[in-house]
């Protein structure tokens, strides 16, 4: 009798640590990171990555989250809708993540948001922008970008009242982001009283445009609109240069990179190209000292960096006010107070966008450089 209730001590002990060991072991708050790190858009998975990774150094060095270290996991999609849902899985399944900033293109960031929506677990994506990724009724998505209905908006009203344009190519890249945005401007300009010339869509992962660029030519277009991304919008006003198209190049914030000048040819080409995107987040003081961290170590937070920076601050703040990592109470404490960021503060309606959105017109310089306008 004693020799059994001691084996039954014994297991209770072992039970007991292997639980804790457990716990111990899984006692870091697992963040995924997921965009394109590879592939001809890895410049915005690289923005991502940044920003999420000097966040977590900066809220680790401040005591970390409810007195936990947040551990940063990298999840490459290269913006393929595919690929998204398998790392998506990885990341719930093998990595444990509690959380997740990304994805970056609106076609990866919408079936993999449904696989982080059955685990429970929080998704803030700093760059999608199509309406329907917070229009399902997912109850941890967030984004910390504005949408497309309303960047749109931005476009065309810009195009009709600054650029005086009647006459408008409107061109898009087939994918969920690109065709949406496209179609928002082109909605806008419709409403505004202008017809488009032309309507067409490319192919991402396409370099010879100079078929299209004839047709675009036969318009007369005072105005070529693009929803897609620097991959495919370099080579094709390079080559409406080329082929002495002066046409006025407008697109979104899927060039907001300095590659673009890259996959243009040269900044002669990138000179003079408008986008939308939100007010500039390096001109906000709440960030002046992050931003001052990056330089210092050689790099210009661009594009999504900032964004991103914010996501893990957001996520970091609903963890906290929450006391608890569970999706379902992030996502109530989120959709219910104020968030302080390097971006300023933000606040997130019921359906996890920003009640807020502050897109603006931007000009690439002959430097290769973007300023707000």
């Amino acid at each position: 009798m004693p020799h059994k209730s001691f084996n039954k001590g014994v297991l209770a002990f072992a039970v007991a640590s292997a639980m804790s060991l457990s716990s111990f072991a899984y006692a870091d708050v697992v963040i995924g990171v997921a965009g394109p790190m590879t592939g001809g858009n890895a410049a915005f998975g690289e923005q991502l990555w940044r920003g999420a990774e000097q966040a977590v150094a900066d809220i680790n060095a401040a005591g970390g989250i409810n007195g936990e270290k947040i551990k940063l996991v990298k999840a490459d999609d290269a913006c393929e809708p595919k690929q998204a849902v398998a790392v998506a899985n990885r990341l719930v399944d093998s990595d444990k993540a509690v959380a997740v900033v990304g994805h970056f293109c609106s076609s990866s960031t919408m079936p993999a948001s449904e696989v982080y929506d059955e685990a429970g677990i929080i998704s803030i994506t700093p760059a999608s922008t199509n309406p329907q990724v917070t229009e399902r009724g997912l109850t941890g998505e967030f984004r910390m970008c504005g949408r497309d209905d309303q960047q749109g908006v931005v476009a065309g009203d810009y195009i009709v009242d600054t650029l005086k344009a009647k006459k408008v190519a409107v061109i898009h890249d087939k994918d969920t982001y690109g065709q949406g945005l496209a179609d928002a401007t082109k909605m806008e300009l419709n409403k505004r009283g202008v017809k488009e010339v032309l309507y067409e869509g490319l192919t991402r992962g396409e370099k010879d445009f100079n078929a299209l660029v004839t047709k675009i030519r036969s318009t007369g277009a005072e105005v070529v609109y693009f929803g897609g991304l620097h991959a495919e919008a370099g080579p094709l006003v390079r080559q409406m240069r080329e082929q002495g198209v002066t046409a006025k190049f407008v697109s979104g914030d899927g060039i907001v990179t300095d590659e673009f000048v890259g996959t243009a040819g040269g900044a002669q080409y990138a000179k003079g190209v408008l986008m939308t995107f939100g007010a500039d987040p390096r001109q906000i003081p709440d960030g002046k000292a992050v931003i001052e961290k990056f330089r210092a170590n050689g790099y210009e937070p661009e594009g999504y960096t900032l964004y991103s920076y914010a996501s893990i601050q957001t996520i970091a703040a609903a963890f906290a006010g929450a006391k608890s990592t569970e999706g379902a109470k992030a996502s109530a404490w989120l959709k219910a107070n104020p968030v302080s960021t390097v971006m300023g503060k933000k606040e997130f309606d019921a359906k996890g966008d920003l009640k807020v959105s502050d897109y603006v017109m931007y000009e690439w310089d002959d430097a290769g450089k973007y300023k707000q306008l």
